[in-house]
């Protein structure tokens, strides 16, 4: 919802500037200057990307409409599943856990954590690794470098949805001054006009200029940055699940396991030592 907020206060403060001052709004409604932009960004766009990236960038382009789901509530849920399905394989063996990993929608360790379960990064990456300790096909170091390598490219697939973002927020404002371009052409073709005319052009072609920059920066790169911001959020949680599988299989206790999970966390999102040691004992007594 910020980002409605905030694109309300960018509209706000640019075109009611422009009417205090005495401008007139009729002017800035230029729909052939705005086409002339609009479809020079498309066309970049899709000649710029494959169909994957394409296809990626909408779904994320409209998912910045909601909030965030990593907040405080996501990372206690994280937290507390990971202690659980530390302490299960602690008490019971790590064969125990087949069950729950195989189908996380009915198992009664997942299933308590509904904001968890609807992040499919973070369950695929629990699912992958808790299936390489049941095997027991990877060492600790393995698996290490494994979870490296799986959050490298989970980050690097997320930057090339922000990379594509960005570029066409960068080149909007080269757009704009194409279309200004174009119309100071037409303008300079139609010398033969009345001075009142030529300057009714000329405000025209501005006009593209100033669409370039303020959807560029006002409204594409807002986008992208808050998309990155997420990204980075993502790959904070994958990091959590990651140090505290591997304690679990260097034989940390659950809750030790759980310690080292929250200090990899942000300081707004990580909770303190007192709260979680409150939510060890509340989930031990379940």
């Amino acid at each position: 919802m910020l980002v409605i907020v905030g694109y309300i206060i960018i509209l706000g403060a640019v075109f009611g500037g422009f009417v205090l001052s005495g401008g007139h709004i009729a002017a800035l409604i230029q729909p052939l200057e705005l086409l002339m932009i609009g479809g020079a960004a498309a066309g970049t766009f899709l000649a710029s990307n494959n169909m994957k990236t394409i296809k990626a960038v909408v779904k994320s382009g409209f998912s910045v409409l909601k909030s965030s789901p990593y907040n405080k509530d996501f990372y206690r849920e994280l937290l507390s599943l990971l202690f659980l399905i530390a302490n299960k394989i602690k008490r019971e063996g790590i064969i125990t856990i087949e069950a729950d990993i195989n189908d996380p929608q009915q198992s009664p360790i997942f299933s308590q954590f509904p904001l968890v379960l609807k992040d499919h990064h973070a369950i695929e990456f629990m699912q992958d690794y808790l299936r390489l300790m049941v095997t027991g096909l990877a060492d600790f170091f393995q698996m290490e470098n494994l979870m490296d390598n799986d959050i490298e490219t989970h980050h690097h697939e997320g930057e090339s949805i922000i990379s594509a973002i960005t570029k066409v927020a960068d080149a909007m404002p080269a757009f704009g001054i194409v279309a200004a371009v174009m119309g100071v052409v037409h303008t300079m073709a139609s010398v033969g006009l009345p001075p009142a005319q030529l300057g009714e052009l000329v405000a025209k072609a501005l006009v593209g200029t100033f669409l370039g920059i303020l959807l560029g920066y006002g409204f594409i790169a807002p986008v992208a940055t808050m998309l990155e911001q997420r990204l980075t959020a993502s790959t904070k949680a994958l990091q959590c699940i990651k140090v505290i599988l591997l304690a679990s299989i260097n034989n940390c206790a659950p809750s030790v396991a759980l310690e080292f999970g929250r200090k990899v966390l942000f300081s707004a999102e990580k909770p303190t030592n007192a709260v979680l040691e409150d939510m060890v004992k509340e989930l031990k007594a379940k």
